[in-house]
């Protein structure tokens, strides 16, 4: 009925019920891709660590050039200290967390500095600024007020305003790139 199959062919090639030889075979493992770095969002040309050893926009002894502050810090340090501390962390923590840890600890201790020096070394890491006139614990210790008025006038010349906390001037960051939006759209 069906016709014979050349001698060959039968001799090489294998029974019909037999599965081809790479069934038999274990496919290899999938390749995992290389790690990515951390993704930001920004482009990698675009992203520029500041810039080291930049001098402070002010002295520290320029505590008058900001009369209402210098009177606030020197009355109530915590007050200032939590207002920095929230900028510095982002938002992090709460400006009222920052200065009540502040005042608990300068009331037990008297050395409130020793926490408020931690965030001056945060400031000029993040800003690239020069540790001067001399170690942030010194700079803290011998002249408090002083300090931390200047890290507040620093925060308020790069553009932060203090006084609406980390949220606020984030809000105002995002309001103010926003392009206008025509009532109804741009189709009709």
């Amino acid at each position: 009925m069906y016709p014979s199959l050349p001698l060959e062919y039968s001799l090489t090639s294998p029974p019909p019920s037999a599965p081809p030889p790479l069934y038999h075979q274990q496919a290899p493992p999938p390749q995992q891709p290389p790690p990515q770095p951390h993704a930001t969002g920004v482009p990698a040309q675009y992203v520029t660590p500041p810039p080291l050893n930049v001098n402070w926009s002010s002295s520290l002894c320029a505590c008058c050039s900001d009369v209402p502050n210098c009177c606030l810090t020197c009355l109530c340090p915590c007050i200032t200290f939590g207002q920095i501390a929230e900028i510095i962390d982002k938002g992090n923590t709460s400006c009222g967390e920052h200065g009540a840890l502040y005042a608990l600890i300068h009331a037990l201790t008297c050395c409130g500095c020793m926490y408020s020096c931690t965030y001056r070394t945060k400031m000029r890491s993040q800003h690239g600024l020069r540790e001067n006139p001399c170690p942030d614990c010194l700079v803290h210790f011998f002249c408090e007020p002083c300090a931390l008025c200047q890290e507040y006038r620093e925060l308020k010349h790069r553009g932060f305003d203090i006084s609406i906390g980390w949220e606020g001037n984030m809000e105002r960051q995002n309001d103010v790139h926003m392009p206008p939006v025509a009532p109804g759209g741009m189709y009709r």
